[in-house]
């Protein structure tokens, strides 16, 4: 049906505003990534993972007891169900990490009494049991595959020491559990990105906060959106040797095949993100004394920069970050909803809050005036 307006469909919703929202902002033309008004070089400086998930949630910066309020809320669902593990047992080995997280998020919603509320207490309420969870269900699932047990959740540590806790089965060094946590501030939040979009759709219709985060999980798990710093490292290892970085890549741009992690869908510059993973990325090379890792990503980063102006992404040097913390390369995108359940449920909130169905119009391209024909006459 014609509305009698005409109007041209923008492809993939480029430019188009669909939503207003206070929790975050991206300027790519400059470089900056804002946060509820902070920017992310200062929150990377100076703030914790928890305070960002304050931040994003109600708008400002905790007070210290607001905080700890908050802190210890999340840590006092670090456990998941016992059935949730049992079931994890019984699932493929070889399942893709993000399907598992998909199908163990949706599960929780049994588990919650308050789940299919979206007054702001109760949606509140599960937002907090959610991002306790995620990061033990990601960090189960490596164990249970690999034929270990879980490792129990520690209160008594942050959301990025605990995760590295449960996935390594020790505590991680004061250095490396601090980078993890600022990796998990720079991909909390980033504006109406697909996944950020899709829970955004979902919570319009009023589905619960379960419903919604799992249609996130699902839209980041499409390799347009998600996976990208996993690829990066694929490439990484496919070249192998710094001195075949000039040869590969030369080819590569005559293939036309696309290289990943460098250059985004916003930013015309560089993406403040990969400002500090690069400096992550040099940190754990000296560290392990692996140093060929960083030092390729350093000459594609050049090259790309040279040839066709293009810079690295949030991914680029994320995988050379995560790859040296000893991180298995398929829960990299897993990480990344670890981190951006934050941004997720801080959306949902909002959505939640101001609500009104999300429904936009189809520009229609199809035939129009056919008539119904018998079978016989086909």
């Amino acid at each position: 049906m014609s509305t009698g307006t005409e109007t041209t469909a923008a492809a993939g919703l480029r430019g188009v505003v669909a939503a207003q929202s206070s929790i975050g902002d991206v300027d790519g033309e400059q470089g900056i990534l804002i946060y509820q008004g902070y920017d992310i070089h200062d929150l990377a400086e100076h703030a914790t993972f928890e305070e960002i998930v304050f931040l994003l949630w109600n708008g400002r910066l905790p007070k210290q007891g607001e905080l700890n309020e908050i802190t210890a809320k999340i840590r006092e669902n670090y456990r998941i169900p016992a059935e949730i593990v049992a079931g994890m047992k019984y699932m493929p080995k070889d399942a893709d990490p993000m399907d598992v997280l998909r199908t163990c998020v949706s599960a929780l919603d049994f588990y919650d009494k308050e789940g299919h509320r979206t007054d702001r207490e109760s949606a509140m309420h599960s937002a907090i049991k959610i991002t306790g969870e995620i990061g033990t269900i990601v960090a189960a699932w490596d164990r249970i595959r690999s034929g270990k047990e879980p490792v129990s959740p520690d209160p008594s540590l942050s959301i990025a020491e605990n995760f590295l806790h449960m996935l390594r089965g020790e505590k991680a060094e004061a250095d490396e559990a601090r980078m993890f946590e600022v990796a998990l501030i720079l991909h909390a939040d980033h504006e109406l990105n697909a996944s950020t979009f899709t829970t955004r759709v979902v919570a319009g219709t009023l589905a619960d906060m379960y419903g919604c985060v799992t249609a996130g999980i699902a839209a980041l798990a499409g390799p347009l959106h998600g996976g990208a710093n996993t690829a990066v490292m694929k490439m990484l290892i496919e070249i192998g040797d710094p001195a075949k970085i000039d040869e590969w890549l030369e080819k590569a741009l005559e293939e036309k095949r696309k290289i990943m992690g460098i250059g985004h869908a916003v930013y015309k510059t560089e993406d403040p993100r990969a400002t500090w993973l690069r400096k992550f990325s040099k940190q754990m090379a000296d560290k392990k004394g692996e140093q060929k890792w960083f030092e390729m990503s350093q000459r594609i980063e050049q090259l790309m920069l040279e040839k066709k102006g293009m810079h690295p992404n949030v991914d680029f040097y994320s995988a050379s970050t995560y790859y040296l913390m000893g991180i298995p390369l398929d829960l990299f995108t897993p990480i990344f909803a670890v981190s951006r359940i934050s941004g997720w449920t801080g959306h949902i909130l909002e959505q939640y809050a101001n609500n009104k169905l999300i429904r936009p119009r189809a520009e229609y391209i199809g035939k129009r005036g056919l008539k119904y024909a018998p079978i016989a006459d086909r």
